[in-house]
């Protein structure tokens, strides 16, 4: 089967990619108010002083891109200056315009570029024809999907199933058609027919430095986005520095530019139909609904295989040299880092772990950082940690804490990370005060990001690592609250085919472990996914996991819940200050949420099918089987179960929380 056919393309997002916020909506701040340009000017990149070379070495650049006369591409890379005052610069001319318009266009755009982010040191700006983005940082050759922009049409579809019908196919096949494209221009657009109705224009293009891969991904993930942010509009774009994806249902942006017809055929269920056989076609619906959604999980359990077939066969591949300068590359020296902290002052402190000591550090050029300080007790040798720091640096995702490098030197070990600008989720939803400013919308997104990165843990990476600890306080939150997983430290690394391994210490935090796991030290991606439903259920009820009093009794979240659910009194679980919320999807998540923390690991679904639980309103549910009970002693969490045998008491009284495993993988900070 090939795994780039348009059917599987338009299939894939729904299935692997996990959701984009559903009310991701463009920031008017950063948009002009007809949306003909947009830009992000980094905080935290730093800034350059007026008159300096950085600043210097950025306008030549620009200059350069605008006066290029023999580019025939449309698109321009380049860089200027040494060190800390390099720059590295990107242009794309949007692919069906023609030269002279593209030298216009970025001449136009880096000046309001530069107006727009005054001496920031990392900025980007999309404009209708052309994008430019500059960074400090290496940015060619590199899929980037972060930071990226949604801009829905003000108006709607006229049969929003109609138009789905027909748009969906025809971004997939453009995807697949721009991603084909060679080192000069990666660009597709098309436009389809709606029977008796209107006609969608669209176009995808990819920054032509990265490969059909990464092109590919990075369209795939924008298609993802657009039902969150577009769904049911007559036009949209998902902005990204590495793509861009758009649609209208009028060719008016394209100007002089003919688009090819792509002819999509309209499935018989969305044909009008004769208003005498209304039952009949209400029947038909129904029935191809089904059949849709059984091609549907069929098709995505083959690629699911395909896809884990590629990644066992790329590690057996191996790594060789390419990885020994991947560490070296990372490598900080130990006077930068102790600068860059204030030499690791307590005013710089933001937390302290089981592992060591987060501070806050900003490098010479003014990229704030977090270092984490490991204890200085560990046994681990230098090879074993440079190891771990590789597996580390491989895992790029934006709803995981990015790990930017290290430093050695005699017992010290250092991590250095992004600085995430937000405390962590448990400072958001157990605060009083800072829970009632948590609306639904933003409780959402963190629930469909938190998924998003279990998905890339589990499945979407070159490896597959169960991470073992996710909680509250291990998602970070940065400054549009997107969540972000951190602490690695108990996590473990699966072989692509291994389902569960075995282990004789039992780390984690009670509340969130999964009972096959904290009482016979069984783990899988189930425990992942039983930790998650405990998450969902505390961002949903605003209450720890951990013993709560109701009325004159007290119980702890997971039982309050079932209850709930059985007496058919689910409203009560919500957070009361979710007042003006989707009491529909607050419902749904609700029924996800106990279907990932039932007892045993078999019932729970797959992050996959939790994807699609959260995407899709239509898909039915199956009823969950009564939860995990974590039973409470003086405000304790206690391991014993409900159904625990003697046997099982025993063993679960030697449950203790661990610092060092030897199989561990080193973790990103934790707050």
């Amino acid at each position: 089967m090939d795994f780039s056919r348009p059917l599987l393309l338009f299939i894939l997002p729904a299935i692997f990619n996990l959701l984009a916020p559903t009310m991701a909506q463009f920031d008017l701040r950063t948009c002009t108010s007809a949306a003909e340009y947009c830009w992000i000017c980094s905080d935290t990149a730093g800034n350059y002083t007026p008159g300096d070379i950085y600043q210097s070495n950025l306008k030549r650049l620009f200059s350069s891109f605008s006066s290029d006369t023999r580019n025939k591409s449309g698109f321009y890379s380049s860089s200027r200056g040494q060190d800390s005052n390099k720059v590295n610069a990107i242009a794309l001319c949007r692919g069906d315009l023609a030269l002279d318009n593209c030298r216009t266009c970025v001449n136009e755009t880096t000046h309001l570029l530069l107006q727009n982010c005054p001496n920031h040191k990392e900025a980007i700006l999309w404009g209708e024809r052309c994008m430019v983005r500059y960074s400090y940082n290496l940015i060619f050759g590199i899929e980037q999907g972060d930071p990226t922009k949604y801009l829905p049409s003000p108006n709607s579809a006229k049969n929003s199933q109609q138009f789905e019908a027909v748009l969906n196919p025809l971004l997939g096949i453009l995807i697949e058609k721009a991603a084909a494209g060679d080192s000069l221009k990666k660009f597709a657009a098309g436009h389809a027919n709606i029977p008796d109705a209107e006609t969608i224009h669209a176009f995808a293009q990819c920054t032509p430095d990265i490969n059909q891969q990464n092109c590919s991904n990075c369209l795939k993930d924008s298609f993802s986005i657009i039902p969150g942010c577009c769904g049911g509009k007559s036009g949209g774009r998902v902005l990204k520095p590495s793509c861009s994806l758009r649609y209208e249902n009028n060719g008016d942006f394209f100007g002089p530019f003919t688009t090819s017809q792509i002819d999509i055929p309209v499935p018989p269920a969305l044909a009008p139909a004769p208003a005498a056989k209304k039952s009949n076609t209400r029947e038909i619906v129904i029935i191809i609904t089904v059949v849709s959604v059984a091609v549907a999980i069929i098709m995505s359990s083959i690629c699911i295989f395909l896809r884990m077939m590629k990644r066992r066969v790329k590690l057996r591949e191996g790594h060789g040299s390419s990885d020994e300068n991947l560490v070296e590359s990372l490598q900080y020296d130990f006077e930068t880092i102790k600068s860059a902290t204030d030499d690791f002052s307590d005013a710089n402190k933001l937390g302290r772990g089981g592992f060591g000591t987060v501070y806050k550090g900003r490098l010479l050029n003014g990229q704030l950082i977090a270092v984490k300080r490991l204890s200085k007790n560990s046994e681990q040798g230098d090879r074993e940690f440079k190891n771990e720091v590789e597996l580390l640096a491989q895992l790029q995702h934006r709803n995981l804490v990015r790990l930017l490098g290290f430093c050695i030197k005699a017992k010290e070990r250092l991590l250095i990370y992004q600085y995430v600008a937000n405390a962590s989720l448990d400072h958001f939803i157990f605060d009083p005060q800072n829970n009632a400013h948590l609306e639904w919308e933003t409780r959402y997104k963190i629930i469909q990001g938190i998924a998003r990165g279990i998905f890339y843990l589990h499945e979407d990476s070159r490896l597959r690592i169960i991470h073992r600890d996710l909680k509250a306080s291990n998602i970070l939150l940065d400054e549009d609250m997107n969540p972000k997983i951190a602490d690695f430290g108990m996590a473990r690394l699966f072989m692509i085919d291994q389902t569960q391994g075995d282990t004789k210490t039992i780390v984690g935090t009670y509340g969130y472990m999964a009972p096959e796991y904290a009482i016979h030290g069984r783990f899988s991606v189930k425990t992942d996914v039983f930790s998650f439903g405990v998450l969902v259920l505390e961002i949903i009820s605003g209450k720890k996991v951990g013993s709560f009093r109701y009325g004159k009794s007290e119980e702890d979240l997971l039982t309050y819940a079932w209850r709930n659910w059985r007496e058919e009194t689910p409203q009560n679980i919500i957070d009361p200050t979710l007042t003006t919320s989707s009491r529909i999807e607050i419902m749904r998540c609700i029924h996800v949420g106990l279907l990932c923390v039932q007892q045993n690991a078999v019932d729970r679904p797959t992050v996959v099918s939790i994807v699609s639980m959260l995407n899709s309103e239509t898909l039915t549910l199956s009823v969950p089987s009564q939860p995990a009970f974590y039973l409470q002693d003086d405000g304790e969490p206690d391991m014993c179960l409900t159904t625990l045998t003697e046997s099982d008491e025993s063993k679960s009284s030697s449950i203790y929380v661990t610092q060092n495993e030897p199989s561990n993988i080193t973790e990103p900070y934790p707050r």
